[in-house]
């Protein structure tokens, strides 16, 4: 039985963790990436985020060139955060797969309207923004670009449906979409605190561990908000935070100079702080068991609600 293919360019990090979601719910998958050795790589990874699942080597394509894709009924773009890089593979699927054929690119800072303008098909792009580690996270936002048609991002919010997660559409599309702009915000607050001297980086981590940990994994901000003292009470707190807070446009220093000195996290033992290679295995395996049993907490407590309707952008 011929099965439905699906293309996924880019097989780093996120690229292996959604090629095992797809291959998990039983789809067959060509997989893109240059050289052999990233292929290697790549299989061993995706060998172990299968755990028993026995079947999906023969179901995995592997491929050096884009002639198969035109066999795949959607596609996830995957490789790195660079505009460049990306509209090159754009314009290579383009010339393969077929026009009416979903391309959802999985950025998480690039605007899917810039992607759009120099593709010949731009109504088909979505962006699809996926978490680390991909195959087991519910995370995804979708986002719509300026061009993007109804049916492109009602066929990759399906899809991700069909993925088991939880998409979340995205109907403007700003840098960072939705939990990124967040995000940022906080990560330039705490490198913010240690520049001032206000805390060092473990007790901002231990902090924040004890407060956002209790609450982060069953309700967003804003109920937090509702089931923490209300709007009123944030309020008037607010009024006298927010204008001591950071609101530079600028990288923090402690973090540019991080990134100067080459510091890549737990990849290379280098960041906030330091970690051999058995700390940087333990640190990755202990967020995985914890995505692992959140997810199994939000799929008891949180079961996906498949009547959801999309609207329209306003």
């Amino acid at each position: 039985m011929i099965l439905e293919q699906i293309g996924v360019v880019g097989l780093g990090l996120l690229g292996r963790g959604i090629v095992a979601c797809f291959l998990r719910q039983g789809f067959d998958v060509i997989g893109f990436t240059p050289t052999e050795q990233e292929h290697a790589t790549a299989r061993s990874e995706i060998s172990r985020m299968m755990l028993t699942t026995q079947d999906w080597e023969a179901r995995f394509h592997p491929v050096t060139n884009f002639d198969r894709f035109v066999e795949c009924t959607f596609v996830v773009e995957s490789v790195p955060e660079d505009l460049g890089t990306k509209t090159a593979v754009l314009d290579a699927l383009e010339r393969v797969v077929a026009p009416t054929v979903v391309i959802a690119s999985n950025t998480s800072a690039i605007p899917i309207s810039v992607l759009q303008r120099t593709r010949k098909h731009p109504q088909r792009m979505v962006g699809m923004h996926w978490a680390e580690p991909a195959h087991l996270t519910r995370f995804l936002e979708l986002i719509r670009g300026d061009q993007t048609s109804d049916d492109a991002f009602e066929a990759t919010f399906a899809m991700g449906r069909r993925l088991g997660k939880d998409p979340i559409a995205c109907q403007k599309d700003v840098p960072g979409f939705i939990v990124n702009r967040i995000a940022y915000a906080m990560y330039r607050e705490a490198c913010h605190l240690i520049e001032t001297g206000v805390a060092d980086a473990e007790s901002i981590d231990h902090s924040l561990r004890n407060s956002l940990g209790l609450w982060a994994s069953i309700c967003g901000p804003l109920r937090w908000i509702d089931i923490s003292g209300g709007p009123a009470l944030y309020a008037r707190a607010m009024e006298r935070v927010l204008p001591t807070l950071s609101n530079s446009s600028t990288i923090p220093k402690v973090l540019s100079e991080l990134a100067d000195s080459g510091a890549a996290g737990i990849t290379n033992g280098q960041g906030f702080y330091r970690y051999t290679p058995e700390e940087a295995l333990e640190w990755q395996d202990r967020y995985h068991r914890q995505v692992a049993e959140v997810s199994k907490m939000q799929d008891r407590e949180f079961p996906l609600d498949k009547s959801i309707k999309l609207g329209n952008a306003t």
